[in-house]
C-alpha cells in the first residue's frame, strides 16, 4: 500500500465512490487520513482502511467486548494465538515487505502523526501497565511480545473518534501475541536481533525483500501458503477487559468488573481477511444509516462500531464470543 495504494483512495475520492482495503500499514493508513478526510466528507464517501485481519478483529473485538460489559470498560488487552496442522504456517513476503519498509520508516510516521496534529486521548480508569518485549503469561502459559502490526494504532485511532465524536469513555488498549515456550523464544529473538540490524541499511533491506523465506525460516515465502497450510491454520485472539460496574465512577478507586471474550476464525491472511474485507463491504452498502454521519477516512470500528458487522461476521466463521461473563 505504500507504494500502490494512494491512486486507489485518490480516484474513488474523486470520483465518488467508497473505498476499503485490507492494509495493515500505519504510515499509509494515517496518510490517507491526512490527505483524504476532508475530500472524502465534502463528496460523502467513506475510505475504511485496515478491513482484513489487520485489524477488524482486534478493532471490533474491543467493540464487541465493551457492549457486552454491563458498565464502563476502560482497558483491554489482547492475546493472539496462531494454530498450524502438521504443514506449518505460511506468509506471502508481500506481508514482509510491509513490515521491512515500515520498521525503516518509523521516523516518518512520528513526523506524520505531528502533522496531523492528534487530540490525547484521555486515560479513563486505572492506567494500563505496559508490559516488557518479553514476558510469560500465566493464563496461556507461554511467553508473550508485543503485536508488531498496525492493531495498536488502529485501535487507538477508533477510540480517539468515538471519545471525540460521540462523547464515549475511551478504552486504552495493549495487542500481545504469543509465541510459545523458551525455544520459540530464543529463535525469535536471534531473528527479530538480525532483522532490525539489516532494516537500519538500504544493503539490509535489499536482502531481506530478495530472500524472505531465509531470513524469516521459511515462515514468509514468494509462493505464499499451500492450500494444505491454509487448511491447517486458525487463529484466536482472546480479550481481558477491565472497567467500572454501572453506577461507579471510573475517574475513582480501582476497576472492580472483568470480561474475557474472544474472537476466532480461519487462517487470517487469505482465509479470515476477504471473508472480513467483503462483510465490512456489504454493511458499508446495506448499513448506510449506521455509518458515522458524515463521509471521511474512517478506521473500521470508527465507521462500523453501530452497523451489524459483528453480527455478519459471526455467520461467516469469524466469530465473536463471551469466554467469561462479566465479573464483579
Amino acid at each position: 500500500y505504500r507504494f500502490l495504494g494512494e491512486p486507489v483512495v485518490q480516484a474513488c475520492v474523486e470520483n465518488g465512490a467508497s473505498c476499503i482495503d485490507i492494509s495493515g500499514e500505519p504510515q499509509f493508513l494515517e496518510g490517507m487520513y491526512l490527505k483524504y478526510n476532508e475530500k472524502a466528507a465534502e463528496k460523502g464517501v467513506y475510505v475504511v482502511g485496515s478491513c482484513g485481519f489487520d485489524s477488524i478483529p482486534a478493532d471490533m473485538g474491543v467493540i464487541y467486548t465493551r457492549d457486552k460489559l454491563k458498565g464502563t470498560l476502560t482497558a483491554v488487552e489482547s492475546f493472539l494465538s496462531v494454530k498450524s496442522g502438521p504443514e506449518g504456517v505460511c506468509v506471502h513476503d508481500g506481508t514482509w515487505k510491509s513490515a521491512v519498509y515500515g520498521l525503516a520508516d518509523e521516523d516518518n510516521l512520528k513526523k506524520l502523526r505531528k502533522k496531523i496534529g492528534y487530540a490525547p486521548v484521555p486515560v479513563v480508569g486505572a492506567k494500563l501497565k505496559k508490559r516488557g518485549f518479553l514476558f510469560y503469561n500465566q493464563e496461556f502459559k507461554e511467553y508473550c511480545i508485543p503485536f508488531m502490526g498496525s492493531d495498536g494504532s488502529v485501535v487507538k485511532r477508533t477510540q480517539r473518534y468515538l471519545h471525540t465524536e460521540l462523547q464515549e469513555t475511551p478504552v486504552q488498549y495493549g495487542g500481545y501475541v504469543n509465541v510459545g515456550g523458551l525455544g520459540s523464544v530464543i529463535k525469535l529473538m536471534f531473528a527479530g536481533m538480525l532483522f532490525l540490524l539489516l532494516v537500519k541499511f538500504s544493503f539490509g533491506r535489499k536482502l531481506l525483500t530478495k530472500y524472505p523465506a531465509f531470513f524469516s525460516a521459511g515462515r514468509f515465502t514468494k509462493e505464499g501458503p499451500t492450500q494444505k497450510q491454509m487448511d491447517g491454520t486458525s487463529f484466536t485472539m482472546t480479550f481481558f477487559g477491565e472497567g467500572y460496574s454501572e453506577g461507579q465512577d471510573p475517574q475513582n478507586g480501582k476497576p472492580n468488573v472483568k470480561i474475557c471474550t474472544e474472537v476466532k476464525g480461519p487462517e487470517p491472511g487469505y482465509i479470515a481477511t476477504p471473508i472480513a474485507m467483503v462483510q465490512a463491504a456489504v454493511s458499508l452498502l446495506e448499513d448506510a444509516a449506521s455509518l458515522p454521519k458524515r463521509g471521511g477516512v474512517y478506521s473500521p470500528g470508527a465507521a462500523f462500531s453501530k452497523t451489524k458487522l459483528i453480527d455478519r461476521l459471526n455467520k461467516r466463521g469469524v466469530e465473536f464470543s463471551v469466554i467469561s461473563k462479566p465479573e464483579v
